[in-house]
């Protein structure tokens, strides 16, 4: 998907255009190869820049090209990923391209909530001309959204401890692992942002205007606090999956324990009733009650074993 946008330097009017217009910014969604070809050729870029923000693998990172004077910005932003009856916390790689001082690009494989935000211009003080803010506020948007994401996913570990603590069940426990491993996905990337913020605020790359400036370093701040906050809740669920893992190892020997403790009461009648079963002389047997005899000699060994097995915290 190709969307062209543009801000009128003297009314502020923020419109969707046609025409690929100086100071314009030019979104990308999982563009198809007619699209990228078209961008390529109209603004004069390498197909390269467009290609590298694609690939879902591809690590956050800054590259200049000095020949071309422009600058491809790679950050991981977070995203739900919907399966077939539940959610999973994900990163995406997001493209910023500043192409000379005339156009703006943002590249991504899917759809986000921080490129939706600018085009439904719920950001204030957004200009597409204004490139340094623009990717400043991205930069900022994104680090927020890590921490909104952050605490849903410490939302979800809860409802999921919740429900364990009343039933053992393996949906809850995957839900679980689904969870730490969202968290490894989001500390992970918010080092390899922190680190392009840091090498952006030097201002090797992009010119650094004061009033722009706190943007960066809010969004670092940010980022640093969704880093902390990430640490905490992967030790918090690294710890509570380790308990639930203990909990459900000790459940299980305490079954296995009540089972044999139950086999062995059972076996006492079984073993008196086989010894009176063999063909030959044995006390009772002329007896004219040696049946009930041998039914109370049974019931009472039984009830011996049982006592004995209670005693020494063997039958639950």
């Amino acid at each position: 998907m190709l969307r062209i946008y543009n801000t009128d330097i003297e009314t502020n009017n923020f419109d969707e255009i046609k025409d690929f217009k100086k100071g314009s910014w030019i979104n990308l969604v999982n563009p198809s190869e007619a699209e990228i070809k078209k961008v390529c050729e109209n603004i004069n870029i390498q197909e390269d820049f467009i290609r590298d923000a694609l690939d879902f693998e591809e690590k956050a990172r800054i590259d200049f090209e000095e020949d071309d004077n422009t600058i491809l910005f790679v950050v991981d932003v977070p995203i739900i990923e919907k399966n077939d009856d539940s959610e999973a916390y994900t990163t995406m790689p997001l493209g910023m391209i500043v192409v000379r001082d005339d156009f703006f690009i943002t590249v991504s494989l899917r759809k986000n909530k921080i490129i939706e935000s600018f085009e439904k211009r719920k950001i204030k003080n957004f200009h597409t001309y204004k490139k340094t803010r623009f990717i400043f506020q991205i930069l900022y948007l994104n680090s927020s959204y890590y921490l909104t994401y952050l605490k849903h996913i410490n939302k979800e570990t809860e409802i999921a401890e919740y429900i364990l603590k009343n039933s053992m069940k393996n949906k809850e426990l995957l839900k679980l692992l689904s969870l730490e491993k969202s968290l490894v996905y989001f500390t992970t990337s918010l080092k390899s942002n922190e680190i392009v913020m840091e090498r952006t605020l030097k201002g090797k790359f992009v010119k650094l205007y004061e009033e722009d400036e706190d943007i960066l370093e809010d969004a670092i701040i940010e980022n640093r606090q969704a880093i902390e906050m990430a640490k905490i809740y992967s030790d918090i669920l690294n710890g509570t999956m380790d308990a639930y893992a203990s909990i459900i190892s000790n459940n299980l020997n305490t079954v296995m324990k009540t089972l044999t403790s139950i086999t062995i009461v059972l076996a006492v009648p079984t073993m008196i009733s086989s010894f009176w079963g063999m063909n030959v002389k044995l006390p009772f047997q002329e007896h004219n009650l040696g049946f009930i005899i041998m039914i109370s000699i049974s019931v009472v060994t039984t009830l011996l074993v049982t006592w004995l097995l209670k005693k020494k915290d063997m039958l639950n």
